[in-house]
């Protein structure tokens, strides 16, 4: 019978990811990002440009991110440490949004840490690559763990028996974001992993 199975998201669930890129577009792009704003791109502002930043940009921005700075990221508190207590007796995998030609890159920033999984690059909503991910590894069990509800909403719609916790990790956006809970999408919304440890635990492995 196969373990139970974790599936996580990685930028603002085990890595801090926005106050790097925040301090990226600082100090190498002349770019103020408040921290305040949902979506990112009504947080972003050129210094001395009356223009707004379009959406190109942005994408552009953060793909040249991901191609340099994913050694400047650091974890997010008590996320390391959970990982390790979660797979004593459950398997963990990544699932994380990011372009495919970055997964060896995201690999061994991971493995770095200690964190030795697979990886699982997408695009878009997870629920597709999530039910994949789950119906190829057989459990019975499995808990999904993101920071953005339209993850949530769609691993609701089409893994709906997998246990779904929204966690953002990062203080500065966790209450600007939409909550997958009130939505109705995820099962929790804890943003801290002293306190999702134990629900993650209990959802793995039952009573």
């Amino acid at each position: 019978m196969s373990r139970p199975l974790l599936v996580t998201d990685c930028d603002e669930v085990l890595l801090h990811m926005v106050r790097h890129f925040r301090e990226w577009l600082d100090r190498e792009h002349d770019i103020d990002f408040k921290l305040e704003g949902d979506p990112f791109l009504q947080s972003m502002f050129r210094r001395g440009a009356s223009e707004p930043m379009t959406e190109a940009e942005l994408w552009a921005l953060l793909g040249s991110f991901f191609d340099t700075e994913m050694d400047s990221q650091q974890p997010i508190a008590g996320a390391l440490e959970a990982l390790a207590e979660i797979g004593r007796e459950a398997d963990v995998v990544v699932l994380t949004n990011l372009q495919d030609k970055h997964n060896a890159a995201r690999t061994e920033q991971l493995r770095k840490l200690g964190v030795e999984v697979p990886v699982f690059t997408n695009q878009g909503p997870k629920g597709q690559a999530l039910q994949r991910i789950v119906a190829e590894h057989g459990a019975r069990r499995a808990v999904f763990i993101d920071d953005l509800a339209v993850h949530h909403k769609s691993a609701a719609a089409d893994a709906p028996q997998v246990r779904r916790l929204h966690l953002c990790g990062e203080p500065a956006i966790a209450p600007h974001i939409p909550c997958g809970l009130t939505a109705g999408h995820a099962h929790a919304r804890i943003d801290n992993w002293e306190a999702a440890l134990p629900w993650v635990l209990t959802e793995l492995h039952g009573d």
